[in-house]
């Protein structure tokens, strides 16, 4: 288990260095090779009616006019050592890990992603639970009586949270129980140390809008698994020994119907974690998701390679932690 830990970190971590290799490739290589000059990218990070000298300064600390590989080893270096850009006698020093330097805001990219990732963490570890419990619970239901009314009732909601955008389902959420009826008015976020109640009463709308969604593909995937597993031979096996139903639903059933749960769980909780665009831009939430429009917005583009770097650690790490779960979820599967 040791050395599958150690080889599954080291996958994860080689994996991150080619995600950012190909994202600085893309911002940086892409637009070199469709004929952008290396002024034209300078001056994307000033604004608008940039002067000669301001170019001249943006190449000059970005290195445009030196190869790719150097500005990503560049790059790479200010990740571990930080770096320091100036603007004739002025200068600014970008702390590790430097994720850049935002020209347009004078800012460091990282604090600015970091302090929105309690926001976006909080958002996507409770959504997470709601739907996580809720669509497995009624996929099993589902599964133990299918054609009941509970199915087809269930079937039809999980079949309605598919179908409406989490843009349309979070409007009416924060019409009716906001401004119509004022039960969660004034909603902003707070920190979870600074008031634990707050915190979950303002979370509360956000979180049913992305657990509706979530919930309904879970349940239906669910239902899916367990009424397939629910008929293989062991099944039968572990009910003729006379084990109790539950020891078997929970115990031969669901375990083994969780596996492809937990691979689609993990993925969906890494791109949650890098950011939930909408419901972040609906709920008017400062998250990271919220930052990655803002910048894309603003054509920054120190602040969206940052916030895709940060977005694919999010998705690595939980793949590599559904990987350490499976033999525990599923005792049929072997680490090798």
């Amino acid at each position: 288990m040791f050395a599958y830990i150690i080889r599954r970190t080291f996958a994860a971590l080689v994996l991150l260095l080619v995600v950012s290799a190909v994202t600085f490739g893309i911002f940086y290589l892409l637009p070199r090779m469709a004929g952008e000059t290396t002024d034209q990218l300078a001056a994307q990070y000033i604004g608008k009616n940039p002067s000669p000298e301001a170019v001249a300064a943006i190449k000059q600390n970005l290195g445009f006019d030196q190869p790719i590989y150097v500005q990503y080893g560049r790059f790479l270096k200010g990740l571990v050592a930080g770096a320091e850009y100036k603007f004739g006698p002025d200068a600014a020093t970008c702390h590790v890990p430097c994720f850049g330097y935002s020209f347009k805001n004078h800012m460091e990219v990282w604090p600015q992603i970091s302090s929105r990732i309690p926001v976006t963490v909080s958002l996507a570890i409770g959504a997470s639970v709601l739907w996580l419990l809720s669509g497995v619970a009624t996929g099993v239901v589902s599964a133990l009586k299918p054609k009941s009314v509970f199915d087809r009732l269930s079937m039809g909601v999980a079949l309605a949270g598919v179908s409406l955008p989490i843009f349309f389902t979070g409007a009416l959420l924060l019409t009716l129980f906001s401004y119509q009826w004022p039960i969660f008015d004034n909603l902003q976020y707070v920190n979870f140390t600074d008031d634990p109640l707050m915190w979950a009463r303002n979370l509360v709308l956000p979180w049913i809008s992305l657990a509706f969604l979530y919930s309904a593909l879970y349940a239906r995937l669910t239902r899916a698994g367990m009424m397939e597993t629910m008929s293989e031979d062991y099944i039968r096996t572990a009910r003729a020994k006379g084990l109790a139903e539950r020891k078997v639903v929970v115990r031969h059933g669901l375990r083994s119907a969780l596996t492809p749960i937990l691979t689609i769980f993990g993925m969906d909780l890494g791109l949650l974690l890098g950011g939930a665009l909408i419901t972040e831009q609906v709920f008017s939430l400062q998250g990271v998701g919220f930052y990655a429009v803002s910048a894309i917005s603003d054509n920054d583009l120190p602040r969206i390679l940052g916030v895709t770097l940060v977005a694919a650690f999010f998705v690595v790490i939980c793949n590599l932690l559904v990987d350490l779960l499976y033999a525990a979820v599923d005792p049929r599967v072997r680490l090798s």
